[in-house]
């Protein structure tokens, strides 16, 4: 197997790189920290103002801890002091979103979502269920 890897990438490696399972986990890591930043900037773009999408905390998190394992495996101590503690606000984030997205409520006038602080619903006008005064 090895002569025919050698003979498919010479000198055994591909596009300069002698691959392994471990660099294929730091390249993973890599590209879950590109691809968040791609997602963000077209969820904003969408939406004309800033927005940070449960999805970028997600690949946030796993590209942490990629990048982790990488540094554990390479016992690359700098590296490895640098992605041991992202993992807390990442989670701590996810919890966020997780709370705020399930206090949304759906406008009966137009079905969108709507923030649980508003009594009105900002695409169409329409008055939310429950958002009389002093109710929450």
């Amino acid at each position: 197997m090895d002569w025919l890897t050698h003979q498919i990438f010479p000198g055994g490696k591909f596009l300069g790189v002698a691959w392994s399972i471990w660099v294929v986990i730091g390249w993973l890591g890599n590209a879950a920290f590109s691809l968040r930043f791609l997602i963000q900037w077209y969820a904003t773009e969408k939406k004309k103002r800033v927005v940070v999408p449960t999805i970028f905390w997600w690949l946030s998190l796993s590209g942490s801890l990629l990048f982790l394992i990488y540094a554990l495996q390479r016992r690359d101590w700098v590296f490895i002091f640098a992605y041991a503690f992202n993992w807390i606000p990442y989670i701590r984030n996810l919890i966020i979103h997780s709370r705020h997205e399930d206090a949304h409520v759906d406008c009966p006038g137009c079905g969108k979502s709507c923030p649980p602080e508003s009594n009105f619903c900002a695409s169409c006008g329409a008055k939310l269920p429950g958002r009389e005064r002093g109710v929450a």
